[in-house]
Parts: structure tokens; C-alpha cells; sequence
């Protein structure tokens, strides 16, 4: 019979260990300070990464709306007061001529012809174009090729001045023109008639004192008018300063004006015979 109880066998196999048991190593201080670091410049690279994708898609969305819908325009001269004043932003939409002709009385933005900008060359070279197309998305002054003007005569009307009061006549109807401003002496005032050539433009500006417009270039050829063609788009609105909000409407004047081939008309003068106002620049 045994003598006593069994004594405990020897065994070559380890304790299990829960993975509670286990150490953990600690970093050391060179290490989690690299491992800091690595963070945080993952965290500055994504930042960076979606930084600049939200600004070329900004920058794409701009042009686009540029090219194609709106553009801001800087007034650098008082030409058109007191309806834009030096410094104001007017909002130009580019859309509207694309599905409709161009209405008297609306107020446009258009490139000068080669004989209203004597000596201003095109804007040439990369560095150029881009700068003026950053400035333009801005409504930043860009070049002295743009003017802005009112239309007062389309193809086929006949515009001339003076009526014995005074004003402009197109198709034989004077317009009453209160939004124009400082108008020229009456000695200086007469012009025409002119008839002005299919697809393009007779353009007058508000300050009339002022204004280097069609009046001004009646010896340049075609009578001083602008081509269609060059026609940007319609001032709509003025949106800077604020204080300085409108709707740019169309007079109710233009809409008496009747048709050129419902009015009778008048052969126009040699143009070198027709007086030019006094108006600078």
C-alpha cells in the first residue's frame, strides 16, 4: 500500500502565459518622437493636398463662369457718370448677346477698335495674358482696350444731334436723356446724321463732356461705331461698393424710338465735314 501521498512529477513544459503577462517594450524617447513627427507631417501633406485641389477647382470653376456667364469689370474713368462712378464694379453678362441682338439704350462692354486705342498693343506673351486674366476674375483693372459705353444706335438707325431742344435723335425720335451728365456745350453738340452700317454699333457715354465715344472717332471710319463682334457683354448691375448697389435698367426713352425702316432717312454728311465735339479722354 502506498506510503503517503504522490510526489509532484517533473515536468519540461512552461507555464502558459495570457498575453496580460507579456511586457510591452516602451519607445524610446528618440523613437516616439519620430513617430511625432511622421504624424504630423502626414497630417500637414493631407492638409497641403486638398489645400490645392480646393483652389484648382475653385480657379476652374472662375474661369468657366468667366469664359462663359459673368464677368466683373473695374471703371477707371468717369465717362459714364453719373451712372458708374471711377472705382465702381459692374457685373457683366456674357450669356445674353449669345441668344438675342443687342438692344438700344444698353449699357455694354466692348473692345476698342484698332482707331480708338492708337498705340495700346494687344496684351503679348504668357506672362501677360495671365496676368490680365487674374486681374479680370477679380474685376481688377486689366488693359485700355475695354471701353464701356451706352448703345444708342444699332445698324440701319440713323443717329444725329441736335434737335431744336437740343437732344439726339435716332430715326428722327429725340431722346430724353435725363442720365446724361455735364452734356457737351450746344456749340460742340452737333453731329451727323450718320447711318450707322449693319452689325455694328453707335455708342454714346452718360458723361457726355467726357466721353471719347462714337462722336469722338466719326472720322476713323464707319462713322465712329463699334463692330458687334466685339461686343463682350451687358452691364447688368453695379456690385462694388456696396453702398453703390443698382440695376443698370434701359431708359424708357429708347423704347419711342421706332424702327430705321419705319422712319424716313436722311442721307448722311461726309464725315469729314461733321464737326467733332471737344471730349478728351
Amino acid at each position: 500500500m502506498p506510503d503517503g501521498p504522490a510526489a509532484p512529477q517533473d515536468s519540461d513544459e512552461e507555464p502558459a502565459h495570457t498575453s496580460s503577462d507579456q511586457d510591452v517594450t516602451p519607445l524610446s524617447p528618440e523613437e516616439e518622437s519620430a513617430s511625432q513627427g511622421s504624424s504630423i507631417l502626414d497630417s500637414v501633406w493631407r492638409f497641403t493636398r486638398e489645400l490645392v485641389v480646393l483652389v484648382v477647382v475653385s480657379v476652374l470653376i472662375a474661369a468657366v463662369i468667366k469664359a462663359l456667364l459673368f464677368q466683373v469689370f473695374y471703371i477707371p474713368s468717369g465717362s459714364m457718370e453719373q451712372t458708374l462712378l471711377v472705382g465702381d464694379r459692374v457685373a457683366v453678362d456674357k450669356m445674353s448677346y449669345r441668344f438675342r441682338d443687342v438692344e438700344r439704350g444698353e449699357i455694354i462692354v466692348f473692345r476698342g477698335p484698332d482707331s480708338w486705342v492708337p498705340g495700346v498693343p494687344e496684351p503679348s506673351g504668357p506672362g501677360a495674358a495671365v496676368g490680365n486674366w487674374l486681374r479680370g476674375l477679380v474685376g481688377l483693372p486689366t488693359d485700355d482696350r475695354d471701353f464701356i459705353k451706352r448703345v444708342v444706335g444699332l445698324g440701319g438707325d440713323t443717329v444725329a444731334c441736335c434737335d431744336a431742344e437740343g437732344r439726339v435723335t435716332v430715326n428722327g425720335q429725340p431722346l430724353d436723356e435725363d442720365y446724361v451728365y455735364e452734356n457737351s456745350d450746344i456749340e460742340n453738340r452737333d453731329f451727323g446724321p450718320v447711318v450707322v452700317p449693319e452689325g455694328r454699333l453707335f455708342v454714346l457715354g452718360d458723361h457726355r463732356a467726357l466721353s471719347a465715344d462714337s462722336r469722338y472717332h466719326l472720322t476713323d471710319g464707319d462713322n465712329g461705331t463699334v463692330p458687334e463682334d466685339n461686343v463682350i457683354g451687358r452691364a447688368f448691375a453695379v456690385i462694388w461698393p456696396v453702398d453703390h448697389w443698382s440695376r443698370l435698367r434701359v431708359p424708357a426713352t429708347f423704347t419711342s424710338v421706332p424702327d430705321p425702316e419705319a422712319s424716313p432717312q436722311t442721307e448722311p454728311s461726309q464725315t469729314e465735314e461733321s464737326p467733332v465735339p471737344a471730349v478728351v479722354e
